[in-house]
């Protein structure tokens, strides 16, 4: 079918991707899902077809395609019918090696990025903690310099390829005392002396490994370190759209491929001297859903395009993942039905659809988290929506905000010097220049000097984030806030006393 979002190109990648996985994947997937292994060949055929590099650049080994390959690419690989392939291919490739590619060293890159292009290696990205989920800023696992090592020492869980894979992007606390200021990201092999990864047995997924990991006085390299110190939960939200698009893109391909599967067996069995497919207490049914699925299919293609034209995107990768996941997981739930009792039977397809489709709506980030972002978001909107923002963000309210930071600087925390240049688009004026230098801040309009930083966001949400109304980490999460380096911007926020404090 004809899109404005895909070339002849594109339509050819589909293609391959498609027969790949119909033709040597697909066959194994009863098997696979039995020894709840996936063979390491599997992800070395991959590689060799260049299907774990698509976004990055040809010098590692990608293939410097755009980013409608990869949302190609992540619904095809639903078509091996395995769940847990797609989770732990889309980890490897979009989670696991994102940040070593965007922020890590040189050596880094070689070290893990490019084996992992290959296929040669498998990694994993852990995050969640037995008692921190989607709250980042609340992990436990701390890593503590010593000697020119760091230490690491704590546990993560629910970490896909944590048990069979080769190494983890892990956050850590490096600061316990800074809260979301304290998290760093560092590369540990699995192998390591101190970790210990044991599979954890799932409702679905059963093909991937799962894992519970503990650190115990895991010693690693300084040189492993993704980036700057204290700077991985910035680095995290940057990356948390696309692990929410990747998600999107493959409950849509599911979701499709699960109304496919049901519509085959529909036709050809018959009850009362009718093909199942004349009843309309069932299509109709169907109907509703293929509807819905179009419509969240064209979310990801527009949520991707905006990502991958470098237009504002949080908002739409959020909502396409909590759209896809809940309506795969509905999808799967009435494909089911349609098949009777054989929808129950696990020599059937649906029965492993509603199974792996049920993690969707968990896996980065719970359909509650989503839409608890997206209502945040929505708020953050509500002054400029009511047409209530724009004045306060013009003229002297603006001016005012500005020329109170003097008076809020915490002196203690300010031996440092910095200048910062504020673009607020639809402020009057829009443009401003903070200078922190000797303990002392000074504020004038306009952008005098060279900036350390520049500052990038509406006038409205400036205004609400000196208010108290928006929350500047959900602002930034939200894509409401541009920074151009966001370890000075952290200096910044600690340097100043609340507006009304």
């Amino acid at each position: 079918m004809p899109s404005i979002y895909f070339t002849p190109d594109h339509d050819e990648f589909r293609r391959q991707v498609r027969r790949f996985m119909e033709q040597e994947i697909a066959p194994q997937s009863d098997a696979w899902e039995e020894t709840m292994v996936i063979p390491r060949e599997a992800f070395a055929a991959l590689g060799r077809l260049g299907f774990l590099g698509i976004t990055f650049p040809e010098e590692y080994g990608g293939s410097g395609a755009d980013l409608m390959f990869a949302v190609i690419f992540l619904e095809e690989l639903t078509r091996s019918r395995l769940g847990g392939f797609c989770a732990a291919v889309s980890v490897q490739q979009f989670m696991a090696t994102q940040h070593i590619f965007r922020f890590g060293s040189e050596e880094l890159k070689r070290a893990y990025l490019m084996p992992s292009i290959t296929g040669d290696k498998v990694g994993a990205l852990a995050i969640t903690e037995p008692d921190t989920g989607s709250d980042v800023a609340a992990i436990r696992t701390k890593a503590v310099r010593e000697d020119g090592d760091w230490v690491i020492d704590g546990a993560k869980t629910f970490i896909t390829n944590g048990a069979l894979g080769d190494f983890y992007t892990l956050a850590v606390k490096t600061d316990p005392t800074a809260g979301a200021g304290g998290v760093s990201l560092i590369v540990v092999d699995r192998e390591a002396p101190g970790v210990n990864a044991g599979r954890l047995k799932k409702l679905g997924w059963h093909c991937s490994d799962t894992a519970e990991i503990s650190f115990q006085g895991v010693r690693v390299p300084a040189e492993r370190l993704v980036g700057k110190v204290n700077m991985g939960f910035y680095y995290l939200m940057e990356a948390f759209p696309l692990e929410r698009l990747c998600g999107a893109a493959i409950s849509v391909g599911s979701a499709g491929l699960c109304l496919q599967e049901a519509l085959a067996y529909m036709k050809q069995r018959t009850a009362f001297g009718r093909p199942l497919t004349k009843y309309q207490a069932l299509t109709h049914r169907l109907a509703d859903l293929s509807s819905e699925l179009e419509a969240a299919r064209q979310l990801v293609y527009h949520a991707a395009w905006l990502m991958e034209n470098g237009h504002p995107h949080e908002r739409e990768c959020t909502m396409a993942k909590l759209v896809g996941s809940e309506l795969n997981q509905r999808m799967a739930d009435a494909c089911l039905q349609c098949l009777g009792g054989y929808g129950f039977m696990e020599e059937y397809p649906m029965a492993r659809f509603f199974r792996d489709a049920r993690a969707g709506t968990i896996v980065a980030g719970t359909s509650e988290i989503m839409r608890e972002i997206l209502a945040r978001l929505m708020a953050g909107d509500a002054p400029s929506e009511q047409g209530g923002a724009e004045g306060k963000a013009k003229g002297p309210d603006l001016a005012a905000l500005f020329n109170s930071l003097p008076g809020r600087l915490r002196a203690d925390k300010a031996g440092w010097q910095g200048v910062f240049h504020f673009e607020l688009a639809g402020g009057e004026p829009g443009q401003w220049t903070v200078e922190i230098a000797g303990g002392a801040c000074r504020v004038e309009p306009g952008l005098k000097g060279q900036a350390d930083c520049l500052v990038q966001m509406d006038a409205a949400t400036y205004t609400s984030i000196e208010q108290g109304s928006l929350d500047y980490q959900a602002a930034f999460m939200g894509g409401k806030i541009k920074v151009s380096d966001l370890g000075a911007m952290l200096k910044y926020l600690a340097a100043f006393r609340p507006l009304a404090s």
